[in-house]
């Protein structure tokens, strides 16, 4: 990754040399979009603290049916800690979203068959903190999940994007083996979801095989042990080579649970490490993990046995206090639903005539149903959060999860000095009680919490490195320092395709030092890092820029900003992230941006669209077949900033690909519309225009271009533009592309 300057400046040269559609439509003034009631924003702080002064925690009452109870005054509840009552010093209800008047609103998924043409998907803008109602990570634990279960994984996470999440949710689809990108997943856009859900498969390097269970088998060493002679089962157990059989399966057994129990610390680290990158999110949050499941306690007369199980409850304990210090409520589903137990189809059976029938197989897989509950259950009864088990509808147990986030309490008291004092010299836990004097309720809540209080352990990140790691990796953009970041793909051949990123640093709020000759300095140190569709990071920019500036470029630069550029080549069609992280080495203020960018396979043959510039009309606009002159600061700031006021005429270019030819005219026959969005709700729906390509002879590269004007009653916020290009010569799914873009109108 590497600044250009020139090739960036060219970028947007050859996106204003677009020649603009004949029938243009005059530009419209859009409506003003209707209100949606929204919730009162709940509190900013972490809804758990810990500390010498306080302690307060979140705990949801519901009645005999299941409903949440809102109404309860603090006189009507008694919290203990290890037995002792404490008094309550602060109290308060939280609604939820839904509680609030939100109604999720179902999506309509496209039409798949070759004869129709999809509807465009329904774009959605970055969120900022202001606007997030829930903030929900779905983790499928594909290290623990039958290739049988997956199906029911995928299916339940599908039904929750297309028809229970709602406007404000800020979700993240994440799997247990994948990498460091895996926080930076969060979004409200849809698509991104349902690339996210293709991407959630059986893992057959994890600890769950084919099957929920796997089938019955003779042993083949009791098999080999029948062919000699020796018997399998009663008789004298001592006699000769009985004593290396028992051995040989108790070396293999030892092998197996030791591969189970390092995929469940790898399950329990993946979950621990999305939980740690939600810390910073305002409000109560919530992960829900769909698992086939993993055993907590072994056989403690087995030395390996026992040391997986206390390697198993270390984790458990230390993943359920940093979730109950993050306010985050862990939902647990069992992903083998209602597992049927009994023979099989795929069972071998044989019993010998006249032996009575060995069901000790039936037995153990009873067994180890229960058994791999059990950690679903204790991260569930720990965090507060509800256990989903022995249901196939995995999504109704996905619609109880949702319920469950109706609304809570938050209660808290002052705490003793002895709650922090340790406990032979270790720190103690201390076990939360909570008791209704209502009579028909029932209320759930964390387990309790580890007596330190928060700042005694880890300060905060202090170094360059782990300033902008935390940046990094947080699932929203960073404010010390205000940025935004706009990334265009494009593709100038057939064989390489680049995305050049745009990024918008607010230079008012760098700490500038005085030089001779009435110069200013600031240096910055910038991260930016590239990540796939699986997580891993697949390219890294990290330097240390010195800004100098003074006259009239100082004031230019404080009042306007300044852009950087990056260019990243890409060497596969997929989905992408950039992330940028800048810190001022000054005041050690931190900033972040990301954004998402698709990358279409051009090979295919398939209609695709590049990124889009937007920027504020020039006094033309853009003409066929006319050259223009280089763009200056103002277009390039405009590009990157996407910020314009209330009836401002904008352009906007892009090129299209993979356009068909008429047969007979050898020109293409297109139609392109134009769509704005606000809060996913249509704002103007522009007609579909036929495109004129002017004298351009490369159809499989047409650039392409028009203007809107935003009218004067619109509402000051986040807007998205879209654009809908449809190939009259192609069929079904591949007849239609879209792009869009998301900007800013202020008054």
């Amino acid at each position: 990754m590497k600044r250009d300057l020139a090739l960036t400046l060219a970028l947007l040269l050859a996106f204003t040399q677009t020649p603009a559609q004949t029938n243009t439509p005059a530009p419209q003034q859009p409506s003003q979009p209707s209100q949606t009631p929204t919730p009162e924003d709940g509190p900013e702080d972490d809804v758990v603290r810990i500390t010498s002064n306080l302690v307060q925690f979140d705990a949801v009452v519901t009645d005999k049916q299941g409903r949440h109870v809102a109404d309860l005054r603090p006189e009507e509840f008694e919290v203990f800690v290890d037995g002792r009552r404490q008094e309550i010093t602060n109290f308060t209800f939280v609604a939820g979203a839904t509680e609030a008047g939100r109604v999720a609103q179902p999506v309509a998924r496209p039409d798949r068959s070759a004869k129709s043409v999809p509807a465009p998907p329904v774009p959605s803008a970055p969120p900022r903190a202001s606007q997030v109602r829930r903030t929900i990570a779905l983790v499928a634990d594909d290290l623990g999940t039958s290739f049988q279960d997956i199906v029911g994984v995928r299916r339940a996470l599908k039904k929750f994007v297309d028809e229970q999440m709602q406007p404000g949710d800020l979700v993240a689809i994440m799997r247990t083996s994948a990498g460091m990108g895996a926080l930076q997943q969060f979004t409200t856009d849809r698509q991104l979801l349902y690339r996210a859900i293709e991407r959630v498969r059986w893992n057959p390097q994890g600890r769950a095989g084919v099957g929920t269970f796997a089938p019955l088998e003779p042993d083949p060493l009791e098999e080999a042990g029948s062919m000699t002679g020796r018997k399998p089962g009663g008789g004298d157990r001592k006699q000769v080579g009985e004593d290396e059989d028992e051995d040989e399966k108790n070396a293999s057994k030892s092998v197996d649970e030791f591969r189970e129990g390092v995929f469940t610390v790898g399950t329990l680290g993946a979950i621990g490490y999305v939980v740690r990158g939600m810390k910073e999110l305002p409000g109560r949050k919530s992960v829900v993990v769909f698992s086939g499941g993993f055993q907590i306690y072994r056989d403690p007369s087995r030395t390996q046995d026992h040391r997986n199980t206390e390697r198993i409850i270390e984790n458990l304990r230390r993943l359920t206090d940093q979730a109950n210090r993050a306010s985050v409520v862990i939902y647990t589903v069992d992903a083998r639903g209602l597992a049927v137990t009994g023979l099989t189809a795929a069972d071998q059976f044989n019993p010998k005539a006249g032996a009575a029938p060995d069901f000790s197989g039936v037995n153990d897989r009873n067994d180890e149903l229960l058994r791999n509950q059990e950690g679903l259950s204790y991260l569930a009864e720990q965090t507060g959060g509800i256990f989903v088990k022995n249901t196939n509808d995995l999504a109704g147990g996905m619609e109880r999860i949702l319920d469950d986030q109706k609304g809570y309490y938050l209660i808290g008291f002052r705490p003793s000095e002895e709650v922090f004092r340790p406990e032979q010299g270790k720190t103690r836990f201390n076990k939360f009680e909570v008791r209704l004097k209502r009579s028909g309720l029932n209320v759930r809540t964390r387990a309790g919490f580890y007596g330190f209080a928060e700042g005694d352990r880890k300060p905060a990140p202090r170094t360059r490195s782990e300033q902008l790691m935390a940046a990094l990796t947080s699932p929203l953009a960073s404010g010390g320092l205000t940025l935004r970041l706009t990334s265009l793909f494009s593709s100038p051949s057939e064989k390489n395709a680049v995305v050049d990123s745009l990024l918008h640093i607010d230079a008012s709020q760098l700490k500038l030092v005085d030089e001779a000759d009435g110069w200013k300095k600031a240096v910055i140190d910038l991260v930016a890092v590239t990540f796939g569709e699986n997580g891993g990071a697949l390219d890294e920019f990290n330097r240390t820029e010195t800004i100098r500036a003074r006259g009239e470029g100082l004031q230019r630069m404080l009042s306007e900003g300044l852009v950087y550029m990056m260019k990243v080549p890409l060497k596969k069609p997929g989905a992408y992230q950039l992330r940028v992280a800048v810190r001022d080495s000054q005041t050690e203020k931190v900033g972040s941006a990301s954004q998402f960018i698709e990358v279409p396979d051009l090979s295919k043959g398939r209609l695709a669209l590049s990124g889009v510039v937007l920027t504020s009309a020039q006094d033309d606009g853009p003409r066929a077949g006319a050259a223009e002159q280089a763009p200056g600061h103002d277009l390039l700031r405009d590009a990157t900033v996407r910020r314009f006021r209330r009836g401002a005429a904008l352009d906007f270019v892009y090129h299209i690909y993979n356009a068909k030819a008429d047969r007979a005219t050898g020109r293409p026959r297109l139609l392109t519309q134009v769509r704005l969005f606000r809060d996913g709700q249509p704002v103007f729906d522009g007609p579909a225009a036929p495109f004129d390509p002017g004298p351009q002879a490369d159809v499989a590269r047409l650039k392409a271009g028009s203007r809107i004007q935003l009218g004067l009653n619109l509402t000051p916020g986040e807007y998205v533009l879209q654009l809908v290009v449809t190939d009259q010569l192609s069929r079904g799914a591949r007849a239609t592309a879209t792009q869009w873009l998301d900007f800013e109108i202020v008054k």
